[in-house]
């Protein structure tokens, strides 16, 4: 399993990324949300999921771990491979997805291209309590952290990445100023977009 790859941006097209791993070129499908943080030429990570089928090996990409935890769990539903997994986070944010599924918002998932009524019953009946329990909050709202312990969370997390401490206390500080109800999953996705506007 690649868990994730890190690397110079070779180039990016309109529904992957090429990231040059070691001298190798790894081709990386991914969300626009995601495709728009990238750039040519900087350094960029991104957490992955291998998909292996008879005639191809595909790496799927993504800012944070929520979303490939999501990518995953989303496939185990009867119906729904990589490509619709992949389509329904790029309609539908982590967070927004979470929700719809824990409230059974049939409306909400049906607006990704190729998910109908039918399908959208089955995702809630299957991942509702599966999301619950990921997400922690049984209400189905993103889990809001106190800033304090949110911080140290993220900062740490970025550190994991490679990121120099005192650059990733920075980029988190700045979020965090910048408004309230922030999540774990939030924070890091616009720190990492702060650190990759920064290299």
């Amino acid at each position: 399993m690649i868990s994730s790859v890190r690397g110079e941006i070779l180039s990016i097209g309109l529904d992957h990324v090429v990231i040059e791993v070691g001298g190798v070129g790894f081709a990386v499908q991914a969300t626009p949300a995601t495709l728009a943080t990238l750039r040519r030429g900087e350094q960029a990570m991104l957490h992955t999921a291998l998909v292996v089928r008879e005639d191809s090996l595909t790496l799927f990409g993504f800012a944070d771990a929520d979303a490939r935890e999501l990518f995953g769990l989303l496939q185990t539903v009867s119906g729904i491979g990589p490509r619709l997994a992949l389509a329904t986070l790029a309609v539908l944010d982590p967070d927004k997805l979470r929700s719809a599924l824990v409230e059974g918002n049939i409306t909400v998932l049906t607006q990704v291209p190729g998910i109908g009524r039918k399908g959208a019953e089955r995702l809630t009946l299957e991942l509702r309590d599966k999301v619950t329990a990921l997400a922690g909050p049984t209400d189905g709202s993103p889990a809001v952290v106190a800033p304090g312990a949110l911080r140290g969370e993220v900062v740490e997390a970025l550190a994991g990445l490679g990121f120099p401490a005192k650059q990733a206390e920075q980029a988190v500080d700045k979020v965090l100023g910048e408004g309230d109800g922030h999540t774990t999953s939030s924070v890091l996705r616009a720190a990492l977009a702060t650190l990759g506007r920064k290299r």
